[in-house]
Order: structure tokens, then sequence, then C-alpha cells
């Protein structure tokens, strides 16, 4: 079997060629940072993302992403959604004529408002076989070797199979799904929505709060997926509500922090710079708050946290507004 290429070393991408490595006979793991690849390298440990879990001795850490992608049939991209195109189109021309693309970004392109699969198949050749890797996970429990079940999906189905069989571990478990519009906007809103639980959190409000609005927010999720030409039971499994319940809830969740600390009263600008990591949920929601308007889609939840993010409402009046929106049916 070819090496595994994994374009991203943060905290999942790191995680991914962690415990995929077992399966392949090289991974090579591609950063961004050259000083970060070289500590990568030498140290056997991301110690800036990923601190305690050391790297298996068949993967490999490069600043060069051409080395990712010369050699490799199958290449994982977990890189951030703004810096996605940019990398592919810088490494295009590397790619051998029967690579095999997964994406394991979860966002929108705010420009485009193009999903991740999207974006892959504008950069690279269209007929470049791509799928979506998703589902609850935390990188940390992924990187320990913790069960998990995620979704394979692309519009091809053999595809999707031939990577769940070359990804399948005795942790990893990888259901197949053709719906590849419901499982990427399915993980890239649960984000957003994320941020507005942990708004809840911030503002000291309890369960009820959270519940109420980790499901409506999926309600909101399943009408714009819809709308998309997703299917809705493909939101009511792993990428849809189980993601959304992990990243809502999870302490090592980055779009809950970031809404629990606009809840105490921090300005966006200042939670960003603390964090070393990238919350996709705050560029995400720009592009979901423009989805919603071209599908015509009722979003009170997305469209509240917009207000919060970019217009600097303040998030009690925004949680007061939703409450104090005209009474309807489920």
């Amino acid at each position: 079997m070819p090496p595994l290429g994994v374009l991203g070393a943060g905290s999942w991408g790191t995680a991914l060629a962690i415990a995929l490595a077992p399966r392949f006979p090289a991974v090579c793991l591609w950063a961004r940072n050259p000083a970060l690849a070289g500590e990568m390298q030498s140290l056997r440990e991301n110690r800036r993302y990923l601190p305690g879990f050391l790297l298996p001795e068949n993967v490999q850490v490069t600043a060069q992403a051409r080395d990712a992608v010369s050699d490799c049939v199958i290449l994982v991209t977990v890189v951030p959604s703004h810096h996605l195109r940019g990398v592919l189109g810088s490494v295009s021309a590397h790619f051998s004529a029967d690579a095999r693309v997964v994406s394991a970004t979860k966002g929108l392109e705010e420009q485009t408002l193009f999903r991740m699969s999207e974006v892959v198949e504008d950069v690279l050749r269209p007929k470049t076989p791509v799928a979506v890797l998703s589902g609850p996970t935390f990188a940390k429990e992924i990187a320990a070797g913790e069960p998990a079940a995620v979704v394979i999906a692309s519009r091809e189905i053999e595809v999707a199979v031939e990577i769940q069989r070359a990804f399948a571990t005795p942790a990893l478990r990888l259901y197949t799904s053709t719906d590849v519009i419901g499982v990427e906007l399915g993980a890239a809103l649960k984000n957003v929505i994320a941020i507005g639980a942990g708004i809840c959190r911030g503002l000291g409000l309890g369960s009820n709060s959270v519940a109420a609005l980790i499901t409506r927010g999926l309600a909101e999720i399943n009408r714009l997926a819809i709308a998309a030409g997703g299917r809705p039971q493909t939101l009511s499994g792993l990428t849809g509500l189980g993601d959304l319940v992990l990243t809502a809830t999870g302490d090592l969740s980055r779009n809950r922090f970031v809404g629990m600390r606009l809840g105490e009263g921090q300005r966006l600008p200042q939670i960003l710079a603390d964090m070393n990591m990238v919350a996709e949920g705050v560029e995400t929601c720009r592009a979901a708050y423009l989805l919603g308007r071209k599908y015509a889609v009722d979003l009170p939840i997305i469209d509240q946290m917009y207000e919060v993010l970019y217009r600097t409402k303040d998030p009690r009046q925004a949680i007061r507004d939703l409450m104090e929106r005209p009474l309807t049916n489920e």
C-alpha cells in the first residue's frame, strides 16, 4: 500500500496521523510552519497542538507540502477552511493521477459559500475522487485510541467503501454514506450552534437552556441542509445529532469555549488572540448566515450568533431575542 498523506499538523491532523499509522507503511504529515515540522520530527511529539502523544515511527513530518502529496494515493486534508484553497493550489501539480482526497475539515469557505469538498473539486481535477470524513470526535481521544465512530461520505459509494476499508481500526469504526451535502453541512453548522451553547454556559444558564438551544439548533441545521440537497436521516446520525451534542457540551470543544468566553463578557478579538487553535464556527457563522439567505431558510439561532460575533450584539440580549420571537408550532 502507498503511504498516506496528511495536510495539516494541528491537533486533528496529528491525531489522524497517529490513529491511521498502523494501517499504512508510512504516513507523511505536513506542517505549514517549518519550525513546528522540525520540532515534531525531532521530538516525535506535537507539543504545540497535541502534547502528550508520541508519533509512531512510520509518521514522518515535513514542511514541504509536495512531500505529502506526490507518492500518496490517499490524501487527507485537515487544513483550516480559510487556507484549504491556497494550500491545494500550491501542490495540485504534484498529485498522482489516481489520488483520492479525504476532506476532514469542518467548515465553509466564506467567499464562495462552498463546502470543503466543493473547494477540493474546484481546485483539483474535476475527476479527482473526493470523500468527506466527519463525526463526533475530539482529537485527544482519537490519539489516545479511545473507541469512536465516524462517517466517510462520497458521491461514489465505491470511493467511500475503499476509504472505509483503508481507515478502519479496532478503535475507529467508519460508516459509509453518499450524502456528502448533509454530512458536510451538519459538520460545519454544529460549530455555530456550539458557540451558542457556550454562551448559555458563560451567562450562567443551566441545562434546560442548553438542551433547548441544541434541539432547536438541530432543527435549523436540518432546514438548511435539506434546502441545499442533504437528506434528513443524515442529520439524525453521527455527523448531525452526534457531532452537535459532542461539540455543544464537551469540555474539549473550541467553539463552545469561544461561546463561554463571550457569555462571560470577553470580546471576540481577544478570545481568538488567546487561542492557539482555530475555532471553525466563528468564520463558518458568516457563511451560514449568507447561506440561509440564499436558500430563504429561517435560522434564528445562527442569525443571533452572527449578530454577536460580527455586530457585537450583547449575548444576553441575543438569548432574550430568541426567547421573545413570535410563538409557533414545533
